[in-house]
């Protein structure tokens, strides 16, 4: 799958487009393909890493997750045997503060 990744906090620069695995879910998770996704507030401050707060909750000397992004809208392709709420086809969204990698074909 395509992802904007980063290996370090830095300016929009720093972000590149790569090849990166699907994501393996386990029994209780869902695999969604994401739709759309924003780049917002948040989204600055955990690629900057500024203020420099947000990197106790980020990494304090680089990034946690390679991968960006705090919100998507998709659709589950894949559930875990444990999960009862959801069915592959629902469509879905949702927003972390802390990333959920959302920058990203699946997550």
């Amino acid at each position: 799958m395509k992802a904007v990744t980063r290996s370090h906090y830095g300016p929009p620069q720093v972000l590149s487009i790569t090849e990166s695995e699907i994501p393996k879910i386990n029994d209780d998770e869902i695999l969604v393909k994401v739709h759309a996704t924003t780049v917002n507030r948040t989204d600055c401050a955990n690629l900057t890493g500024k203020p420099y707060i947000v990197r106790i909750f980020t990494g304090l000397t680089g990034p946690m997750k390679p991968i960006p992004g705090t919100d998507f809208a998709g659709e589950i392709v894949e559930v875990g045997s444990e999960v009862i709420d959801y069915r592959v086809g629902d469509r879905i969204f949702g927003f972390d503060d802390n990333g959920l990698s959302s920058m990203a074909e699946s997550i």
